[in-house]
């Protein structure tokens, strides 16, 4: 694994203050943040439903994977220095639902807090992995 692409919700706080942490975070696999269903990702990943990007985190490796949800949620730590045993326990059958129960959560709050709009009619990319993570 080379490289990692994970699609974020540009229209959730949660969403975002999580895309700033993992680009602050020091990572063994590199990490491209791309709003989900904006033009960048569109033009990425032509074949990927874009609308189910929206719903749940999605991560797409460099040889085509694609993992979401839980999956998804775990391949992200999996790629950070200080996570990655941690993403190991996770994946495993004890620590499966404790990963299930932090994106559940995760998505709740995230419903709750979601603006409306969304890159979907943007002419360009809101915020691609060039941004820079705030201080």
């Amino acid at each position: 694994m080379r490289k990692l692409t994970v699609l974020y919700d540009a229209n959730c706080p949660l969403c975002v203050h999580i895309r700033h942490w993992l680009l602050a975070q020091r990572r063994l696999v590199p990490l491209a943040l791309v709003p989900a269903a904006s033009w960048e990702a569109r033009r990425r990943f032509p074949r990927l439903d874009h609308a189910s990007t929206l719903k749940e985190i999605t991560v797409i490796g460099d040889s085509g994977q694609v993992w979401t949800g839980t999956d998804a949620f775990i391949v992200c730590l999996w790629a950070l220095a200080e996570h990655r045993p941690k993403a190991n326990w996770l994946a495993t059958p004890a620590g499966r639902p404790f990963a299930r129960a932090a994106l559940h959560t995760a998505s709740a709050w995230r419903q709750a807090v979601r603006t409306e709009g969304g890159p979907e009619g943007a002419e360009g990319p809101a915020c691609d992995d060039q941004c820079s993570v705030p201080r």
